[in-house]
């Protein structure tokens, strides 16, 4: 039997334990031509039909090649984008309609964590006053507090808290990205969205950032969507994984299903190209190559998004519009027009 939509339709028992719900979501930014007067040409349609759930305490991975649309959908679900269109539901309450005051309340419920710790801090700013600025912008402490607050912030993300009076400069990497967890965590947050936070970083350090997401998690009961490119990673952290393409989700599986059953091409092609541990794997797998470059986002191809560059497209997939995201297995949702329904 043939179950319609994904995610996008949680049943009434489960909508209680989902702590985000993302329904056909789109970013689109103009293309204007002109030099006086700018009028629009054209859209990048960098999001474009969006549509997932989060449960609340676990980690939904979100993967796909660069220029895909990851962080953008991150940025557009805490509205630091305004999205074009689309519904975006946080705890029970429409997002894409506030405005003012009553937005700037809910950010204390939800936080990023940006990918690029040496630009997301501001040089001119000392450690104490980076993870003390949320608090103040939202009058929750002062003085003595506020100070002793930052100091155990900072000692929960594995720094020194006599560190609070220097400047990012000063710090390494790994410790410049556990400055922008401790900022993140300052309000208490329910939702992290996890914006590659670990792909600037030395290999030997993202181990320990990602332990202590991890630990984090455990400890304040905390709810993160994790943007990423390093599937090997992705797999030892998060419970459930989407793939993007070209703006749109191709498939969404459990961790362990998508690994051991990628259904989709483009995820196939994906997790071919992850390394193996075993040699004697390695050297008889088969490697699936994509060809071609992805296409521009401001003139998708038509049809199936994918069809340029899929091993296995026939004339429907170039034809016909692009395929829903349908359940073919319990919790096993895919866009591909090869991939039958049960």
């Amino acid at each position: 039997m043939s179950a319609v939509a994904s995610a996008v339709q949680p049943n009434s028992a489960a909508t209680s334990d989902t702590i985000l719900s993302v329904r056909n979501l789109k970013k689109h930014f103009p293309i204007t031509s002109g030099l006086i007067i700018q009028r629009q040409v054209g859209a990048v349609r960098a999001v474009d039909g969006v549509s997932f759930d989060v449960k609340r305490g676990e980690t939904l991975g979100l993967v796909g090649e660069s220029g895909c649309g990851k962080s953008t959908t991150g940025r557009t679900i805490l509205q630091l984008y305004r999205p074009t269109s689309g519904s975006v539901v946080f705890d029970g309450r429409e997002l894409t309609t506030m405005k003012g005051e009553e937005l700037r309340s809910l950010r204390r419920e939800m936080q990023i964590i940006f990918q690029d710790p040496f630009a997301s801090l501001n040089p001119r700013m000392t450690v104490g006053n980076i993870v003390s600025e949320p608090m103040r912008i939202h009058n929750i402490l002062r003085g003595r507090e506020l100070r002793e607050n930052v100091e155990a912030l900072l000692e929960r993300v594995g720094l020194n808290p006599f560190y609070i009076n220097r400047y990012p400069h000063e710090f390494s990497g790994g410790q410049r990205q556990r400055i922008g967890i401790a900022r993140a965590l300052a309000l208490n947050p329910k939702f992290i969205v996890c914006d590659e936070p670990i792909s600037a970083l030395d290999v030997s350090i993202q181990a320990q950032v990602v332990n202590l997401l991890e630990d984090l998690q455990q400890e304040l009961n905390l709810t993160y969507l994790f943007i990423a490119h390093d599937l090997s990673m992705v797999r030892h952290i998060c419970d459930r994984v989407a793939v993007m393409y070209l703006g749109k989700i191709v498939e969404l599986a459990p961790t362990d299903e998508l690994y051991d059953n990628p259904l989709h091409p483009y995820t196939q092609a994906l997790l071919s190209a992850v390394p193996v541990p075993d040699p004697s794997v390695e050297e008889h797998r088969q490697r699936i190559i994509i060809a071609g470059d992805l296409p521009s986002p401001a003139n998708p191809p038509t049809g199936c998004n994918f069809n340029t560059r899929c091993p296995v497209s026939i004339e429907y997939c170039h034809r016909d519009p692009d395929p829903e995201l349908i359940e073919v297995t319990p919790g096993h949702y895919v866009a591909c027009h090869r991939v039958p329904a049960v």
